[in-house]
C-alpha cells in the first residue's frame, strides 16, 4: 500500500461543515473522505459521491436465490425423487411459493451485507488508519489528499479560512491492513505535524 500525505481539517459542527465541503471542491483539492459522528443527510451529494449499487447487488442476489429454489425444487421433485401425494402435479409450483420467497430475501440480505462489508473493507482483523480519535465522538473530520500540484501550507490555510477549528497534517498508508493498531499506528503518531 501506497503511503500518503493527507491534511486533515476537523469541524465542530454539520452547518459549518457543508459550506466548507463546497468550497474545497470548487477550490478543486481531492477529499479523500469525511468521518463524521453520525449519519449526515446530504454529504454524499454535497461530496460529488455516486449512488451507490448496493440495491443492484441485493436485486442480483434475490433473483439468484429465486433461481436456486426454483431450480432444486423443480430438479427433486420431477426428476430425482417424484412422489405422487394425492395426485398433486409434481411441478407445484403454487406450494413452492413460500420456501422460494424465504430463500429470495435470505439470499439477499446475505448478500447484501456481505457486499456491504467487502466495498467499506469491514472485516475481523482488518483496520485503517484513524485520522482523528473523536471523529466517532463530536467532530467532523474532512481528509484531502496531498497529490504532486497540492500546496500543503495553502491547503491548511483554506480549512482554517472556511471554519475548521483544528488542521493538521498526517502521512498514513491509503488503504487497510491486517493486524493491531498500537503496532503500525506509532509510526504514523511520531511523524504527525500539528498546525
Amino acid at each position: 500500500m501506497a503511503v500518503k500525505k493527507f491534511v486533515v481539517g476537523c469541524f465542530d459542527d454539520e452547518k459549518v461543515l457543508f459550506p466548507a465541503v463546497s468550497k474545497v471542491r470548487k477550490a478543486g483539492y481531492k477529499i479523500h473522505d469525511i468521518y463524521t459522528p453520525f449519519p449526515v443527510h446530504g454529504l454524499d451529494h454535497a461530496m460529488g459521491l455516486r449512488e451507490t449499487s448496493l440495491h443492484t447487488a441485493g436485486f442480483i442476489f434475490g433473483l439468484t436465490g429465486t433461481t436456486t429454489a426454483v431450480s432444486f425444487m423443480t430438479w427433486s421433485f420431477t426428476k430425482d425423487w417424484p412422489v405422487n401425494v394425492g395426485g398433486k402435479p409434481n411441478f407445484a409450483l403454487p406450494a413452492w411459493i413460500p420456501i422460494t420467497f424465504e430463500l429470495t430475501v435470505l439470499m439477499a440480505a446475505v448478500g447484501m451485507v456481505l457486499t456491504f462489508c467487502y466495498l467499506c473493507q469491514l472485516a475481523p482483523f482488518i483496520k485503517k488508519h484513524h485520522f482523528h480519535a473523536r471523529a466517532t465522538d463530536d467532530l467532523f473530520v474532512m481528509v484531502i489528499e496531498c497529490t504532486a500540484k497540492t500546496n500543503e501550507a495553502e491547503v491548511k490555510e483554506f480549512l482554517n479560512k472556511v471554519g475548521a477549528s483544528e488542521v493538521n497534517t498526517q502521512i498514513a498508508d491509503d488503504g487497510w491492513w491486517v493486524g493491531r493498531y498500537d503496532r503500525n499506528e506509532k509510526l504514523y503518531r511520531d511523524e504527525q505535524v500539528i498546525a
